[in-house]
């Protein structure tokens, strides 16, 4: 039995390879914007300003382990969920 194909999506219609990659499925490039900060010369920023981007990464740096929890949580609810019963 062959492949079936369904009809022309746009991005095949736009001269692209029915099997070219979504944006979400590419290897992110190493320069997300923590890259970008660790790379950036400090030597401009007064000792306010620096203090001010302290408490600013902190504050990122809290939101960020707060969503891993979460995410962490929903997952091993998940897997509870659907984890066969020992009996």
């Amino acid at each position: 039995m062959g492949l079936a194909f369904g009809s022309v999506d746009s991005k095949h219609a736009k001269g692209e390879s029915a099997f070219a990659m979504d944006d979400d499925d590419r290897p992110r490039l190493n320069r997300d914007a923590a890259s970008q900060l660790a790379g950036e010369s400090l030597d401009r920023y007064s000792q306010d300003e620096l203090a001010e981007r302290i408490a600013l990464l902190e504050a990122e740096i809290a939101r960020i382990r707060a969503h891993r929890d979460k995410v962490a949580a929903h997952r091993a609810a998940a897997e509870a969920l659907f984890r066969p019963s020992s009996s």
